[in-house]
């Protein structure tokens, strides 16, 4: 301040001490630390639980700027302002959310609901914001739903007035966005007013486009309408559909016709799919046998499909001839999208004639070429035990080792570290230690381990996006723990290369529930209780209500005739096998009864529960097996061998995850 007369100093010092203290009450407002944050987000969703808006959303108002909540707390503004009717209110909540923090996860929804919220009021910014997200977000789900009502605003601009003309150019960017939706989305939410609406613009519709809305329409049921829809197609693209469709509307006899001539000279015209899906249904609706029908299929079929049938002709070719068939298919198709399942079938053939040198050449043959096929665990487990055969000690310990760390959930996972640790039986141990269901993964976003703390699982789920493993935890926060399983196990399947045994996510594949339950009445009936708890998880995915289309009920899906068979036998007493305590308790008591009538052995009794006790008995008269891995894979009822496979599975799983093992 030099040169300064004391006047001019005052007033400077003055004004920075005003700065000072303006800049300081503006800090402390925009401030706020994380803990006061997360207080203050606490108590705001707990009003918004209680469905208290107007305080909720006073609170929300109240998380700092600064705050990474902030972007939540105007999220959740905006949904407290909707809950109470305040349109502006929640229309500028979005509105600044986007504006404000567009890399937001959050972002794309706000702006999403914000133009639905447009359509009427604003219809052209509306549209703006849809075109914006279907530029920026092109793979999201809003972006799809963005298509049809980019198209809905544009086609009610001139169909809504008496006197506009509809121009065409106008026109045909309302059906490409329409278009756009049912291709995406052709069972999507809006898909049913996408049809409505594009029929209701334009009578000179294309065949193609009429085949697409009648593939929408049919995703919902809507059958009469897509024979009126049909119509107006080539005969020669739809007729796979028209079949579907004649035969869900009991037109058994018109849908067989339908197909047959659709195979005599139309297969060139309808995808690879949809010619798979052909191949099934004929095979639902011929009344002959499965070999018989293949064999008049391939008769009719020329080109695009044959390869499909030769498979199923294979699969369903008597014993004595189902080699040569294979090998046949394998000549012909060396490189086809099936041969990987006729290699797997001979490989297995050769290992039950015990030709072992042709066998380790057939099946490093198959993982050199399919390592990542459905059969690749089986294949290489064999060749395990074909080096175990030929006392390779080091050769098939390494085999085994790397059935184990290469498909280390699956069934011959389970087998391969038996045989490494030379188990006589089937059993490792008789007990786990539950873990429970955490979030999926080791957080290290802030916001999100905040908002896992917090328990804003909507918002949360906002933020995942795509994540089928978080949106699996969502639900069984939720309580919807079914839903949960299957979408995580479908994730899981998803993966290429497996996580460790430590990955949270496996908790959600594998949880445990009413394992209480099921150690009380294992422990008291002397069976294992990880074995019943995977049983469990198999039959009913843990829902207490299930019931199946023949009639069996509950978490262990037991029958009414069994459980008066077990409860009369052993004096249980009254029970409802709709109540979980009960049906487990009459479950361990008829697992462990046919146990004892099959001399103690788990894998007849798994058999057993599922294929019933005399066909396992035949069959252990009838099959020449080695050993009990011979014997699942001879087991002929696949539905049978499935579940021997998925039972031991899911035991293999529940020691491995929640207990160390493997």
């Amino acid at each position: 301040m030099i040169g300064m007369n004391k006047r001019e100093k005052i007033i400077i010092s003055s004004t920075l001490v005003v700065l000072c203290f303006a800049g300081g009450i503006l800090y402390n407002k925009l401030y706020q630390t994380p803990l006061k944050s997360m207080k203050i987000y606490r108590e705001a969703l707990s009003d918004f639980k209680r469905e208290d808006y107007s305080n909720s959303y006073y609170l929300f108002s109240k998380i700092s700027m600064m705050s990474d909540l902030k972007p939540a707390a105007l999220y959740r503004q905006a949904e407290c302002a909707k809950a109470i009717g305040d349109k502006d209110s929640t229309l500028r909540k979005y509105q600044f959310l986007f504006g404000k923090y567009p890399k937001n996860p959050l972002s794309t929804r706000s702006k999403y609901l914000a133009a639905q919220m447009l359509v009427d009021d604003n219809p052209k910014q509306a549209r703006k914001y849809f075109e914006q997200i279907i530029k920026d977000a092109p793979d999201s789900d809003y972006a799809i739903a963005a298509e049809y009502y980019s198209g809905l605003i544009t086609m009610n601009e001139y169909t809504k007035s008496e006197n506009a003309i509809f121009p065409l150019s106008k026109k045909h960017d309302v059906e490409e966005h329409f278009r756009h939706y049912l291709k995406k989305a052709p069972g999507g939410r809006l898909a049913v007013n996408v049809v409505n609406d594009w029929l209701s613009i334009d009578k000179t519709i294309s065949g193609d486009d009429y085949l697409i809305m009648a593939n929408s329409l049919f995703k919902f049921g809507e059958y009469p309408r897509v024979k009126e829809l049909l119509e107006h197609t080539n005969s020669y693209e739809s007729w796979v559909l028209n079949a579907e469709n004649l035969s869900v509307t009991g037109h058994k006899a018109e849908a067989l016709s339908v197909l047959e001539n659709g195979f005599a000279g139309e297969t060139s015209y309808v995808s690879e799919d949809d010619m798979v899906d052909a191949i099934n249904l004929y095979f639902d609706l011929s009344g002959a046998g499965k070999f018989q029908t293949a064999n008049t299929l391939l008769s009719k079929l020329s080109g695009k499909g044959v390869d499909y049938v030769s498979s199923l002709k294979c699969k369903y070719s008597p014993a004595p001839d189902k080699l040569k068939c294979y090998k046949d298919f394998y000549v012909t198709y060396p490189n086809g999208k099936y041969t990987d399942k006729a290699l797997a079938e001979i490989f297995m053939n050769a290992v039950r004639a015990n030709d072992i040198n042709n066998a380790k050449k057939i099946g490093q043959d198959y993982l050199n070429r399919y390592r990542d096929r459905e059969s690749a665990p089986m294949v290489m487990f064999w060749t395990g035990k074909l080096a175990e055969k030929t006392r390779d000690y080091s050769e098939y310990m390494g085999i085994y080792k790397k059935v184990i760390s290469t498909y280390p959930d699956s069934y011959y996972a389970y087998r391969a570290y038996l045989r490494l640790n030379h188990r006589p039986g089937p059993l490792i141990i008789d007990y786990i230690n539950p873990k429970p269901v955490e979030y999926p993964y080791n957080i290290k976003n802030s916001t999100v381990k905040k908002l896992v703390e917090l328990q804003d699982y909507d918002v949360l789920n906002e933020i995942a996006g795509s994540d089928e493993f978080v949106k699996s935890w969502i639900l069984y926060k939720h309580g919807e723990f079914s839903r949960s399983m299957l979408i995580a196990r479908n994730a899981m399947e998803k993966l290429e290369e497996k996580p460790d045994k430590y990955d949270l996510r496996w908790r959600l594949v594998y949880p445990v529930h009413y394992y209480d339950e099921i150690k009380k009445y294992a422990d008291r009936t002397g069976n294992n209780a990880p074995l019943m708890l995977g049983l469990t998880r198999e039959e009913s995915y843990f829902n207490p209500e299930a019931s199946s289309g023949v009639g069996a009920r509950g978490l262990m899906q037991i029958m009414p005739a069994t459980a008066d068979e077990i409860a009369k036998i052993k004096g249980l007493g009254a029970y409802n096998l709709y109540d979980a305590e009960s049906n487990i308790k009459l479950g361990n008591y008829y697992y462990a009864y046919i146990k004892s009538l099959l001399s103690g052995h788990d894998i007849s009794a798994i058999a057993s529960y599922n294929g019933g006790i005399g066909a396992v008995t035949k069959w252990q008269k009838t099959l020449y097996y080695n050993d009990s891995d011979d014997f699942v894979e001879q087991i002929p009822y696949p539905e049978t061998q499935n579940y021997v496979k998925k039972v031991f599975r899911s035991y293999w799983n529940y020691i491995r995850i929640h207990n160390g093992n493997g």
